[in-house]
């Protein structure tokens, strides 16, 4: 039997190439580990650490958009949340999405409202008047 020397040519050159047909795969399985996975890896971790920090008096949102304020946190997974006047609602802590505000400690808040009230009073006494005199001009006068 004669085989034509082509054919022979092309079955040898098949047999060589082990770990150069994964390499391909490899490339890509580490980008979309850098550009997804790690990412992913590294908000949960945020997350976790946001939840272990809620406290009371902090400001939040659920995962289904309720906004309130933490009045309540118990053992384990529960939190209670006051989304209105005398409205408590118990909640699970990974329902949280986020910490709009965190709450000062208790035993600095007189020290904070302090210096509070007086950023406050400088404000009022630099704002401007409203109304339209206030779009318009600052409420400058002219004479």
């Amino acid at each position: 039997m004669l085989i034509s020397p082509a054919y022979a040519q092309a079955a040898g050159g098949g047999g060589g190439g082990g770990i150069e047909a994964f390499l391909p795969l490899i490339l890509i399985f580490v980008i979309f580990y850098f550009l997804l996975i790690r990412p992913q890896q590294k908000k949960m971790k945020e997350h976790k650490l946001m939840l272990e920090a809620v406290r009371r008096g902090d400001k939040v949102v659920t995962g289904g958009g309720i906004m309130g304020t933490v009045t309540k946190v118990n053992e384990g997974d529960e939190v209670i949340v006051e989304i209105a006047e005398g409205i408590k609602v118990k909640v699970r802590k990974s329902t949280l999405a986020s910490v709009e505000s965190k709450s000062e400690p208790q035993a600095d808040s007189g020290k904070t409202a302090d210096k509070g009230d007086a950023a406050n009073d400088e404000g009022a006494a630099k704002k401007k008047p409203g109304g339209l005199r206030g779009l318009l001009g600052g409420g400058k006068k002219d004479g």
